[in-house]
């Protein structure tokens, strides 16, 4: 029977865990602190641990390569309430093969409980390569759990070498993201070179990415090193990635994938070595099937995507993000300026369509107008509607998803139950609503995975008994 070591001093979390293991056929153990954890796993060696971050005593993170020396084949779980980018990038540094943020349900465990059975039978240890952590301020706040997810996918990820693709609204935060992953990347001691490709006209993205040498063409009196090279032996980063032209793509698949550029006029290729990272708020497959993106370089530049919330999906970090900014931006000649309660439920109460970038400069407006050092609700800017322009090309509708956004499904949602509120004779809403949307929502899901219940239960997050009792219970097929 497999050991499994959880060390919290949460005696709710310790009886909670201590049960999933054992429904699952596991031995548990349990410590209320890092010392009694070490005690366990020295007279008994597990075979998994989930290890608590806070903890009397000695820190989880503190423990983890004691742990590891008395385990060194176990899978370790780091867990924690108060995580940040650092705590997630120390972990997997240390070789944690997870990252859970508190507060989590069973269901999230039970499937990290099956990856580690998976490293288990392949006999494989929970190493990771090293990420040096770097005590310059990444400037990405939040301790939200959709956050968390974010900073473990970028300590995750920094350490490798594939291509990484950021997904997300316009304000998001997508280059601080891209600079924390070179940060803590093994290409930390080379240039980051970032660009905008929206702010590259067609004309010269060309010689912009790739150089060009004297006379090339018209105006060209001089030889340019283009970005990618500049950019050799550290990260480039694309911004709007979906407005490189069909033309350029082509020499930027080849870039990647035999790391040489031809630079424009010249019929001598140029070596380099860079980690592209690319930014987009579009929807690239909508624009690969329009034909104005290369499906073979949307495959290869999407290895590995991390998408970043909109802040109103992560409306708890909107306090967090106000402290944070008022402390960067304000004059140090104005002392310590202080956010009063009322000018905080108003920003807590606005949509901010601009995201971060939009919160961020309404306090730096309200520091300005804020003279006696505190910010009222008079002293932030008006709220700004969604910025909705005119289309362009590359946004006709024939390019876009035809699927509702995240804030239209919702608005769906609650015009149904409005409606069916009014109705005196409404019984059994909650039923009623899973009825319409689990078999679309299940057969989609099934359709996806050829059937499979243990692929497609894996991705929905729920276990497979569950999965195929509800699939029987519609009376849709699948196969265990």
């Amino acid at each position: 029977m497999p050991r499994l070591l959880v060390i919290d001093d949460e005696e709710a979390i310790c009886w909670g865990l201590a049960e999933l293991g054992k429904r699952l056929g596991w031995e548990v153990a349990t410590a209320a602190s890092a010392e009694q954890g070490l005690d366990l796993a020295a007279r008994k060696r597990p075979d998994l641990v989930l290890l608590d971050v806070r903890l009397p005593g000695i820190s989880g993170l503190a423990a983890l390569p004691r742990m590891r020396e008395l385990a060194p084949e176990a899978p370790i779980v780091v867990m924690t309430a108060h995580g940040d980018l650092g705590t997630a990038v120390e972990a997997v540094r240390q070789g944690a093969l997870d990252y859970v943020a508190k507060p989590f349900d069973l269901a999230q465990i039970e499937r990290v409980i099956e990856r580690a059975v998976v490293q288990m039978t392949r006999a494989q240890p929970a190493t990771s390569p090293a990420v040096q952590p770097s005590t310059q301020a990444d400037g990405l706040v939040g301790r939200s759990p959709i956050m968390q997810e974010v900073f473990k996918r970028i300590a995750l990820v920094a350490p490798a070498e594939a291509c990484v693709m950021l997904a997300g609204e316009s304000g998001t935060g997508k280059e601080l993201v891209a600079r924390a992953i070179h940060r803590y990347s093994r290409r930390s001691g080379g240039p980051f070179v970032a660009v905008n490709v929206a702010a590259l006209s067609s004309t010269v993205a060309e010689s912009e990415l790739f150089g060009h040498v004297r006379g090339a063409f018209t105006g060209a009196d001089q030889p340019r090193q283009g970005l990618l090279v500049e950019a050799n032996g550290g990260t480039l980063f694309l911004d709007e990635v979906a407005e490189i032209p069909l033309p350029v793509q082509v020499k930027l698949l080849r870039a990647l994938e035999h790391g040489e550029v031809l630079p424009v006029g010249s019929g001598r290729a140029v070596r380099t070595s860079f980690r592209l990272i690319t930014a987009t708020h579009q929807h690239l497959p909508a624009r690969v099937q329009a034909g104005e993106f290369r499906h073979d370089l949307y495959y290869r530049l999407a290895t590995f995507q991390i998408d970043l919330p909109p802040l109103r999906q992560r409306a708890d970090d909107i306090p967090l993000l106000v402290d944070h900014f008022v402390h960067k931006l304000a004059p140090e000649s104005n002392g310590a300026p202080r956010v009063s309660q009322e000018a905080l439920a108003e920003i807590c109460a606005r949509p901010w369509h601009g995201n971060v970038r939009e919160l961020r400069n309404a306090i730096e407006h309200a520091l300005i107008l804020a003279r006696d050092g505190v910010i009222l609700p008079e002293h932030l800017p008006d709220v700004l509607p969604p910025l909705v322009g005119p289309l362009k090309a590359e946004q006709s509708p024939a390019a876009q998803p035809l699927l509702p956004t995240d804030d239209q499904l919702r608005e769906l949602v609650q015009a149904w139950t409005t409606a069916r509120l009014k109705s005196a004779s409404s019984t059994a809403l909650y039923s009623e609503l899973l009825t319409l949307v689990e078999p679309p929502f299940l057969e989609t899901a099934m359709t996806k995975f050829h059937g499979q219940c243990a692929s497609a239960a894996r991705v929905l997050g729920i276990h497979r008994v569950t999965l195929r009792k509800k699939l029987d219970d519609y009376g849709i097929a699948g196969e265990d």
